[in-house]
């Protein structure tokens, strides 16, 4: 059925879904060791197509190949909507998600839910059960959030620290009110309207880039302000200063692989390699692997490999 849905896949890459084919780096089981039931069984893994998702992306795809699955790699799919479709639409098999972006985005939601983390989880997880028959498995420590930012210099002369200092000082100077933003973010809910209703931005102008180049166009003073993931490698090496959500505009973004409810009922076995995966990452160690991507231009495979190597969950030749 699956080399059917391969097939299938080669005519939907026109419409934003490209195949990659196998995972292209030798695994051998490590701490992560082979389940009978899941040998020879062809899983699908996707992701969004920014450094951080396309890493966890490969991080899953060795859990589940060390555990004996044949994996199919469908990594750096265009866009939030595109990724969530292809798992509805059963095109991939798992996904990487964030809490507050299936709150918000998918669930249609306006304000996220009081309570930190866990509450954000335990309310995304009911809701997407029962609405789309997605099972999101256990929660990382991983809390990958959205945050603007402004160079260190622009923050020292300004006294910038948090965002609602970032909305102050541009009601007295609307002629800084230039932000550079990714497209999605522009619009979506638990994007730049959360920040706006929250802290009442004056009028302001917005310069949409891709992700990738809203650090440099920061620093390179395109923009005073930019949007930014907290987990990015590149703040630091762009001497970038992240404001503190002071007010709580942005939702809990922790991440989970989520998986539609009727696989995992015919293969639970996946669940131990991918929550074994999902407990060891932390926003320190996913700001170095993004670093690594992103500054050293070292290719997310490898870097990926690597750390599932360091951790003992895989071995390779």
């Amino acid at each position: 059925m699956k080399r059917v849905l391969l097939v299938a896949l080669l005519f939907l890459s026109g419409c934003g879904l490209d195949v990659n084919s196998a995972l292209p780096y030798k695994v051998l089981p490590g701490s992560i060791q082979p389940e009978q039931s899941l040998q020879g069984v062809e899983i699908t893994v996707g992701s969004k197509d920014f450094t951080e998702n396309i890493l966890l992306g490969y991080l899953a795809e060795m859990a589940l190949s060390a555990a004996g699955a044949d994996v199919i790699d469908l990594t750096d799919l265009k866009g939030s909507q595109t990724a969530r479709q292809a798992l509805l639409n059963g095109e991939v098999d798992v996904t990487w998600e964030y809490t507050g972006t299936g709150w918000i985005n998918y669930q249609g939601n306006v304000l996220p839910v009081p309570g930190g983390e866990q509450a954000q989880y335990d309310a995304t997880k009911k809701a997407d059960l029962e609405k789309f028959g997605v099972e999101w498995l256990a929660y990382s420590p991983l809390n990958d959030q959205y945050a603007f930012a402004v160079t260190e210099a622009y923050g020292e002369q300004h006294g910038l620290k948090t965002t609602s200092d970032l909305a102050a000082f541009l009601t007295q100077n609307p002629d800084q009110a230039v932000f550079c933003l990714e497209t999605e973010f522009t619009s979506r809910q638990d994007g730049f309207p959360a920040a706006q209703r929250t802290y009442g931005f004056p009028t302001t102008e917005v310069k949409n880039f891709g992700i990738g180049t809203i650090y440099s166009a920061v620093a390179g003073g395109t923009c005073p302000v930019g949007e930014v993931f907290t987990t990015d490698g590149r703040i630091a090496a762009q001497k970038l200063r992240v404001l503190e959500d002071d007010k709580k505009a942005f939702p809990q973004y922790n991440v989970a692989p989520t998986v539609r409810a009727e696989f995992l009922a015919r293969y639970p076995q996946i669940r131990g390699p991918l929550e074994k995966v999902s407990a060891a990452l932390t926003n320190d160690q996913m700001i170095e692997l993004c670093r690594q991507v992103d500054v050293e231009g070292r290719d997310a495979g490898e870097v990926a490999r690597d750390w599932m190597v360091s951790k003992g969950f895989i071995r390779t030749e």
